[in-house]
């Protein structure tokens, strides 16, 4: 392991050898309700993430000019695309009372930016990372302007070729990135998931931490790509599967993230370095169970304990 696979996130690293960074992907979940927001942050806290994850975009340039007037129903009642648009973006103030919030909770927070107004917005406030959505892998633009930050910038990499990930790389640069394996589907079927893509970028890209951002149901799946090698994962978190919004079906409830977390930990921690040793606390069973000469047992049983074999 080199230092050049770690990436700084505020006051914690992921990476390598590192504990699993967790984050709650909060997304637009809380439909422009900042209650619901500080109920989210409060699962992922209590649950024992390291972050929670919001997008941020600014509707007049991310929303496409002839769907601006096209009418939809939503929870609010009949209105507008753009309308909509504007009524699930949280503005300075919301963002400050999260960002209070979240110091209360002690979680870190940060957001996709969808255009580049949305990353200086978002660089008003000391945010650990940026995330590009696989969306935006393909936005020059935007990623210029992340890579202008000098923070941890993750990119998504769904629904992308492997030379639009590497063309990707290159405009950001390698030196601060974490790429996220995924599959840009809510939910994405199991099937699609091709988990062992993890292992290909990690081939691909060896001096890059490889994260994984999942869109599936269940949890499994997700504790596979943390024993495939993941050192980062973001799941989309919900108070309610049931909730109004097309990512909600793809979240993970509150009670299913507590789960989710605890065992990654365990996951991460069962891992290990890849080194075969004896540990201490076999020293007793091989004691009294190995049968072998009495000569070759104590020179194992030295051995495994570090000290010194003689004849």
């Amino acid at each position: 392991m080199t230092s050049t696979r770690l990436r700084s996130f505020g006051s914690k690293t992921a990476g390598p050898g590192q504990p699993v960074y967790i984050c709650g992907e909060i997304g637009i979940n809380h439909n422009g309700d900042l209650e619901n927001a500080f109920k989210l942050i409060d699962v992922a806290a209590e649950a024992g993430c390291d972050a929670v994850k919001f997008q941020k975009r600014t509707p007049e340039i991310c929303t496409p000019r002839d769907q601006w007037d096209i009418e939809r129903d939503t929870p609010w009642g009949r209105m507008t695309y753009i309308d909509y648009r504007h009524r699930v973006e949280f503005g300075e103030d919301d963002y400050r009372k999260i960002d209070e919030h979240c110091k209360k909770r002690g979680i870190d927070w940060f957001a996709s930016p969808w255009d580049t107004e949305a990353v200086a917005f978002l660089e008003k406030f000391d945010v650990p990372a940026h995330k590009v959505a696989s969306a935006s892998l393909t936005d020059d633009e935007l990623l210029v302007a992340l890579r202008k930050t000098g923070r941890t910038v993750i990119l998504s990499t769904g629904m992308s070729t492997p030379k639009q990930i590497r063309h990707a790389v290159e405009v950001l640069g390698s030196d601060n990135i974490l790429l996220c394996h995924a599959t840009s589907t809510y939910p994405a079927k199991a099937e699609e998931l091709n988990l062992r893509v993890i292992n290909t970028l990690e081939k691909e890209y060896p001096n890059v931490p490889i994260g994984y951002s999942g869109h599936e149901t269940g949890l499994q799946t997700t504790l596979a790509a943390v024993a495939l090698g993941a050192t980062f994962v973001e799941r989309h978190i919900t108070l309610d599967r049931a909730m109004w919004g097309s990512d909600q079906a793809a979240s993970v409830e509150p009670q299913g993230l507590t789960r989710l977390v605890r065992d990654i930990r365990t996951i991460s921690e069962s891992l290990g370095d890849g080194v075969k040793k004896v540990y201490e606390s076999e020293i007793g069973p091989m004691k009294k169970l190995r049968r072998v000469s009495g000569v070759i047992a104590d020179a194992e049983i030295a051995a495994a304990a570090g000290e010194p074999v003689t004849a």
